[in-house]
């Protein structure tokens, strides 16, 4: 419990103290691939969750929302490489996360140029010591 009350009090000054710039997100369309390309460069010392892990045990798992686009067809679900799997300080228990840069993508089946492709991307990061709340960062990728 005391644990818990010292994560939530690192979360709510966290949020004060420092602006949610600890990942730098790139969204771009690959032509060659025909996906898209959702980039993160994580600040040192810091981490970003995967999408595939247990959100019962406390974080966050990236996650991506896609705008309803009737020209715009997707073939799968955003794909991610593998993560690192260590345990974590915060959370008390072996998870999944990325450091320094992770590239997640998504096949593209339909769409003819000038489409654009809108969504939200949402994740927390943490480090050490703490975790930041999460944030959602909007996204907007014209297809060439």
């Amino acid at each position: 419990m005391r644990k818990l009350l010292f994560l939530c009090s690192f979360l709510l000054i966290g949020s004060t103290l420092f602006s949610q710039d600890r990942v730098k997100w790139d969204f771009s369309y690959n032509q060659s691939t025909k996906e898209i390309q959702l980039k993160a460069v994580i600040s040192e010392g810091w981490h970003l969750y995967s999408q595939h892990i247990n959100n019962t045990i406390g974080p966050v798992p990236t996650s991506f929302t896609f705008t309803e686009n009737p020209a715009i067809k997707f073939d799968g679900d955003v794909k991610e490489p593998k993560a690192i799997h260590e345990y974590d300080e915060n959370f008390e228990a072996a998870l999944d996360f990325f450091k320094n840069e992770v590239i997640f993508t998504r096949k593209v089946a339909k769409a003819k140029s000038g489409d654009q492709i809108k969504g939200y991307v949402t994740f927390m990061v943490c480090n050490e010591v703490m975790c930041l709340p999460p944030v959602d960062i909007d996204f907007t990728i014209t297809i060439p």
